[in-house]
């Protein structure tokens, strides 16, 4: 699994032009909402956003800036979903659920050591991560994977229930988010 298929499967989901009333996202195209476009300087009406500039600020903006290819090296199941999840919710937040997760997986700190939840994936996050896949082997990746899915799924209801417009995607989010 390679960044240019992970960046397919996103537009794939996400789609072409859209703008729906409820989403504070604003007019989207390709899943790039308006203001990421506007802030990588692009100009032009949403409706005609390309599909190559979607695809480099995916690669740049929620792959390689936030440290995910460097998470991809020891577990590319984990840097897939942390991609998708950064997509749609910030690279620091899909950061932060990792760095979560680490830190209640380290048996009260015998295997590896607390980490600040900073959002930001760097040598300590990626030590931890190394230690637990050391300690845990593969089974690590996917008890990761599944503690990631939990916060991120809580994150949704929460959402939904913080503002009701928001249940409008909750069903869609919790089929096509939630692997």
């Amino acid at each position: 699994m390679d960044i240019e298929s992970l960046i397919d499967g996103v537009i794939a989901r996400e789609g072409g032009y859209a703008h729906h009333p409820s989403d504070r996202g604003g007019p989207t195209r390709w899943g790039v909402t308006e203001a990421v476009a506007r802030a990588q300087g692009y100009g032009g009406a949403m409706r005609f956003y390309p599909r190559e500039e979607a695809v480099a600020v995916y690669r740049r903006l929620y792959w390689l800036r936030p440290g995910f290819d460097r998470v991809a090296g020891l577990a590319p199941r984990l840097a897939a979903e942390l991609f998708d999840t950064g997509v749609n919710m910030g690279p620091p937040v899909a950061a932060g659920f990792l760095q979560r997760a680490l830190n209640a997986l380290n048996r009260n700190g015998r295997d590896y050591g607390d980490i600040a939840v900073d959002g930001a994936i760097g040598a300590r996050t990626l030590a931890a991560l190394t230690a637990l896949l050391e300690w845990r082997g593969e089974g690590g990746e996917t008890v990761l994977l599944k503690a990631i899915e939990a916060l991120q799924g809580e994150r949704y209801i929460r959402l939904a229930e913080e503002r009701p417009a928001n249940e409008t995607f909750l069903y869609g989010w919790l089929a096509n988010r939630l692997h």
